[in-house]
């Protein structure tokens, strides 16, 4: 990936539905996919309200875990954290976010132990998705020649990522910037998903590359 050199008014608008956007002109140019500094004033104080939202979450570890106050208490924290939510949504702490507001989720959404989402791009996930532990999605990028590294050192773009309904994500998975997972794919445990995977897909490896359609098969007879 390289980083666009306009914003994207595309993204620019879809992130006005979202809450808690930390709006700002780095802000604008960093969901866009431009280069974008950080320590813009906007992106640390999101990024600061994103820390204390997930640590009161995380918090909820220790508590009583089979209570129902505990449950709903760790629902209003991430519907306050994300960017929007369906109304069933259920995340097994701790979880690691870079803003939550550039996180939008569908309904019926389960992510277990150490979901990590580095969220300067935006994260789409639709209805129906389940995450097993240890899963990273990033959208941060830096250039690989050290030379440009040095030339915008202080500075990053990003990719956004985009998962469709009814999707399956082993343990272990890393979801790199830029990527799409159609709807209806799973995703082999310890795969880096480094390029699109189209609908109904089952996916493994490093990279991940498909080996079969996840579609039920008809049977007659």
């Amino acid at each position: 990936m390289i980083p666009k050199v306009d914003k994207d008014d595309v993204i620019i608008e879809e992130a006005r539905g979202l809450q808690g956007v930390c709006w700002g002109e780095e802000y604008e140019r960093m969901i866009s996919g431009m280069l974008y500094s950080p320590l813009a004033p906007e992106l640390i104080e999101g990024r600061s309200r994103a820390r204390q939202l997930t640590g009161e979450f995380n918090a909820s570890l220790y508590g009583d875990v089979a209570s129902e106050k505990t449950s709903l208490q760790r629902t209003e924290i991430l519907k306050k954290l994300f960017g929007r939510t369906g109304q069933s949504i259920y995340i097994e702490p701790p979880l690691f976010v870079d803003y939550g507001c550039n996180i939008s989720v569908g309904e019926s959404f389960y992510a277990n132990f150490h979901l990590t989402v580095l969220d300067c791009g935006l994260v789409s996930i639709g209805n129906n998705v389940e995450i097993g532990p240890n899963v990273s999605i990033i959208t941060g990028e830096h250039y690989t020649m050290i030379e440009e590294r040095r030339a915008h050192r202080g500075h990053e773009f990003t990719g956004g990522v985009v998962i469709g309904d009814d999707c399956w994500i082993g343990a272990g998975v890393i979801i790199l910037a830029g990527v799409t997972i159609g709807s209806g794919c799973t995703i082999g445990a310890g795969s880096v998903v480094k390029a699109d995977i189209p609908p109904c897909s089952i996916a493994i490896g490093v990279p991940a590359r498909v080996i079969r359609s996840a579609k039920q098969e008809s049977t007659v007879g």
